[in-house]
């Protein structure tokens, strides 16, 4: 795939809602790319028993055809990450995690929600105490600090890379590190402190977080945990360029066209709220599909 590659509409997340997208964007003859990992999906660990019309199924096998489906139609699929999003009227650019620059008239989010959590003692305690989910919201708290990022994917690497140029000392704490050999060679190459192969078992501190205590005992100090332990925050892209949110920051607004505030992207499913369900993700993905079709066929050719 060439670089700086203009698409008519770009999907982030290959879940129900943006494989319905995708099929019904590609079905109108619009260029169609979809982004990201099949096993991300909450879908791909499930098994489904009350969608219409299917009583016993696998949520992995269900992806599985979709995805058949939506490159049947003539979508392209690209199994990465979202790094960076920007707004370049009336295009949006988008760096993926190998570093390719794309363009495209239209994008529609469709990541789900869910937020992963360490689950070790300090975790709850210290949050917004030195404990975050948000590089790209809090790293400027932490001018001259040292600081830990556990995880080992596109969201950990990337925020490392972030904090670089914030923090005194950059921790990156993983078991594996799961990102593109291009992205694996910048952390590398970088100033990162790499902690490959190691869990955190506790973060401690007095009012605040102080170090993280690793599996084997090791006390590495830091005042800033930064826990990203999925891929890029899309809700972390999606505030950058002003994307609103509901009142309490968790979903993304959209009317009954799964349009968002800013023309030309659309959201659906569970990154849009409640209920968690496959029917109505697949309900806005093919709204979202269609209505971003028609989008870019009015706006023309551009780029």
């Amino acid at each position: 795939m060439a670089s700086n590659k203009l698409y008519d509409v770009v999907i982030l997340g290959t879940g129900p809602a943006g494989l319905q997208a995708a099929i019904h964007a590609a079905r109108k003859k619009v260029s169609v790319l979809l982004m990201g990992r099949p096993g991300k999906s909450s879908l791909f660990w499930a098994h489904v028993e009350n969608f219409y019309a299917i009583a016993n199924a696998s949520g992995r096998e269900m992806l599985r055809i979709g995805r058949e489906q939506a490159m049947k139609f003539g979508t392209e699929i690209l199994e990465e990450d979202v790094l960076q999003l920007s707004a370049a009227e009336p295009l949006f650019n988008i760096t993926t995690e190998s570093n390719l620059e794309l363009q495209t008239k239209a994008l529609i989010i469709a990541t789900g929600t869910a937020r992963k959590t360490l689950g070790v003692t300090g975790e709850k305690e210290f949050l917004g105490r030195g404990v975050s989910y948000c590089v790209e919201c809090d790293a400027n708290f932490f001018e001259g600090a040292d600081v830990a990022v556990v995880g080992g994917a596109s969201a950990a690497v990337g925020g490392a890379l972030t904090l670089l140029d914030y923090a005194k000392t950059v921790h990156l704490i993983c078991e594996k590190l799961e990102v593109t050999d291009a992205l694996k060679r910048q952390v590398e190459e970088s100033a990162t402190v790499i902690h490959a192969g190691r869990k955190v078992k506790e973060i401690v501190g007095r009012d605040s977080a102080e170090a993280i205590v690793l599996g084997d005992g090791t006390k590495i100090p830091v005042t800033g945990v930064f826990i990203e332990l999925g891929s890029k925050g899309v809700m972390e892209l999606a505030t950058r360029i002003g994307i609103q949110l509901d009142d309490e920051m968790k979903y993304i607004q959209t009317t009954k066209k799964m349009e968002t505030n800013i023309p030309g992207i659309y959201a659906a499913g569970d990154i849009c709220g409640p209920p968690w369900q496959i029917a109505k993700a697949v309900g806005e993905g093919c709204v979202a599909g269609l209505g971003a079709a028609a989008y870019v066929k009015k706006l023309g050719k551009v780029g």
